[in-house]
C-alpha cells in the first residue's frame, strides 16, 4: 500500500477497530473474568507478535533501556488503563460514566503535552479539544442513569485514563526507534507481567470456553491488540500526541452506532447531535 494513503486511511481505521472493544468486551463479560481475560490476551498476542518478528527476521533490541521503555509502554497502555476501565465495570461503574471518563485523555493530554513533551497546544486544538470532548459526553449521557457511582470504581477509571495519557506521552518519548512488531511485542510482554499478579490477587482465573468467547478473544488480540495497537503506535510516531488523543472522541459514537447495529439499542436525537460535535471537534482538532 502506498505510505501516504495508509497515513490517511489510519486515523479512520483506528477509530473504527478501537471502538469494538465495547463489543469484544459485552460479549465476553458473562465467560470470564476481566483481568483473567485480559492477561491470556496479552499472552496470546506476545506468542502471535514475536513469531511475525521471528519470521520477518526483525532485530530485537540489544540495549536494557529498549526492552525498559517499551515494557513500561506496555504496563500504561495496556495493563493499567484496561486493567483499571473492566476492573472498574465489573464492580459497578456504568459504561456510560466510564466512557465519559474516558473521553478526558484528550483534555489530560494537552495539559501534559507541553511540560512533558515541549509540544504546543494551539487554540484551535484547544478548541477542537472542548467540541469532541461536549460531543462524546452527549453520546453517553443517555447512557448515564440514575444509579449511583461507587466512589472506589470512579477512582480506578480516572487512574486507568491516566495511565494511557501517561502511556501515549512516554511512548512518544521513548519508543520513536523501534520497529513497531518489536515494540508491540514487547509492550504486551510488560502488560502480563503487570497483570499477572493482580489477576492472582483478585480473580480465580475463570474463562468459560464457549464461541462467543474465543470469538471475541480472537478479536481481541488480531484485531485489537495487534491491528488497533500497530496502527496507535504508527499514529504516535507520525504526529503529534494532543491530535492522536483527540480522535479518541469519535470511539463513543461509532461504538454506539455498532451498539444500534448489532444490540438493537436506540440512537436519541442527542446522541445524534454528539456525534456530528465529536467529529467537528477531531476535524478542528487535526486540521492542519
Amino acid at each position: 500500500m502506498n505510505p501516504s494513503l495508509f497515513a490517511r486511511l489510519a486515523p479512520p481505521l483506528f477509530v473504527l477497530i478501537w471502538a469494538t472493544g465495547f463489543v469484544v468486551a459485552r460479549f465476553v463479560a458473562p465467560y470470564a473474568e476481566p483481568l483473567t481475560f485480559l492477561l491470556v490476551r496479552y499472552v496470546l498476542a506476545t506468542l502471535v507478535l514475536a513469531a511475525i518478528v521471528t519470521v520477518a527476521r526483525v532485530s530485537w533490541p540489544r540495549r536494557w533501556s529498549d526492552w525498559r521503555n517499551s515494557m513500561i509502554a506496555g504496563v500504561l497502555l495496556h495493563g493499567f488503563y484496561l486493567g483499571g476501565v473492566f476492573w472498574a465495570v465489573k464492580h459497578g461503574l456504568p459504561a456510560g460514566i466510564s466512557a465519559l471518563v474516558a473521553g478526558l485523555q484528550p483534555l489530560a493530554t494537552g495539559f501534559l503535552a507541553g511540560p512533558l513533551l515541549g509540544e504546543r497546544v494551539s487554540p484551535r486544538r484547544w478548541a477542537g479539544i472542548g467540541i469532541g470532548f461536549l460531543g462524546a459526553a452527549l453520546v453517553v449521557a443517555p447512557k448515564l442513569g440514575d444509579g449511583g457511582v461507587p466512589p472506589l470504581a470512579l477512582a480506578v477509571c480516572v487512574l486507568g485514563m491516566l495511565s494511557i495519557t501517561f502511556g501515549t506521552i512516554w511512548q512518544k518519548r521513548t519508543g520513536s526507534t523501534l520497529d513497531l512488531r518489536v515494540n508491540a511485542t514487547i509492550q504486551y510482554i510488560g502488560a502480563a507481567m503487570a497483570t499477572l499478579p493482580l489477576m492472582l490477587l483478585t480473580e480465580e482465573g475463570r474463562m468459560d470456553l464457549t464461541l462467543p468467547l474465543l470469538g471475541g478473544l480472537a478479536w481481541a488480540v488480531f484485531g485489537l491488540s495487534i491491528g488497533a495497537i500497530g496502527l496507535l503506535l504508527f499514529l504516535i510516531r507520525q504526529g503529534a500526541v494532543v491530535g492522536v488523543a483527540t480522535l479518541l472522541y469519535l470511539v463513543p459514537p461509532v461504538a454506539a452506532l455498532m451498539a444500534f447495529a448489532l444490540f438493537g439499542e436506540t440512537l436519541s436525537v442527542i446522541q445524534l447531535a454528539g456525534m456530528a460535535l465529536a467529529a467537528l471537534g477531531v476535524a478542528v482538532a487535526s486540521r492542519n
